[in-house]
């Protein structure tokens, strides 16, 4: 998924519901340039608001991921699991996060399963996130480190976290890069 596509749904969705950018910033919590940006294309938007735009546009995150949808069972071989979409810090900066939707296309779940290769960042840009919901991810290799509130764990191929991401959190690479498989589940309200 291109991030011009991220960009426009949200910006359709935010138009659909006679909102401004104002409006879509004082309901999700997300800074109005942040969101400018984010429909403008300049920036893609981590998970964290991300999920928070989808929320106060009263859509699941499926809803500015998928292209087209799929019937039941859901089946991905890995040799179809192609870059869905990539997280930057701006338009400057690398990639910090590859994600790889596991669930595009089934349009009636409950949770947002991904694979995700995690890039080290540079400097200490590991800014905190949090959202509504939980995440359950299984470390696949490299070392990944997980802050969480005040406390920081790191965890090795085979670990696992499950967490409440309303609690300040950040996921990322120790050292090299790191691959991780992930589901996000999400209330609807």
């Amino acid at each position: 998924m291109s991030s011009s596509k991220v960009g426009s749904r949200i910006r359709t969705f935010r138009e659909r519901l006679n909102l401004t950018l104002v409006d879509l910033a004082e309901r999700s919590g997300v800074d109005v340039d942040q969101l400018n940006a984010i429909e403008e294309n300049e920036l893609y938007p981590s998970l964290g608001p991300l999920v928070k735009i989808s929320r106060a546009l009263g859509q699941r995150l499926g809803t500015f991921l998928d292209d087209q949808i799929q019937s039941d069972p859901l089946i991905i071989k890995k040799d179809q699991q192609d870059s869905e979409f990539v997280m930057h810090k701006s338009r400057d900066h690398a990639a910090t996060y590859q994600y790889h939707s596991l669930g595009k296309g089934k349009n009636d779940r409950h949770m947002e399963p991904f694979f995700i290769e995690i890039y080290p960042e540079d400097g200490n840009e590991n800014e905190l996130s949090t959202h509504e919901g939980e995440e359950f991810i299984v470390v696949v290799s490299g070392q990944v480190q997980l802050k969480y509130g005040t406390e920081t764990y790191t965890l090795n191929p085979g670990d696992s976290m499950y967490y409440n991401s309303v609690i300040p959190h950040h996921v990322g690479a120790v050292g090299g890069k790191a691959e991780v498989y992930a589901v996000v589940y999400l209330p609807m309200e």
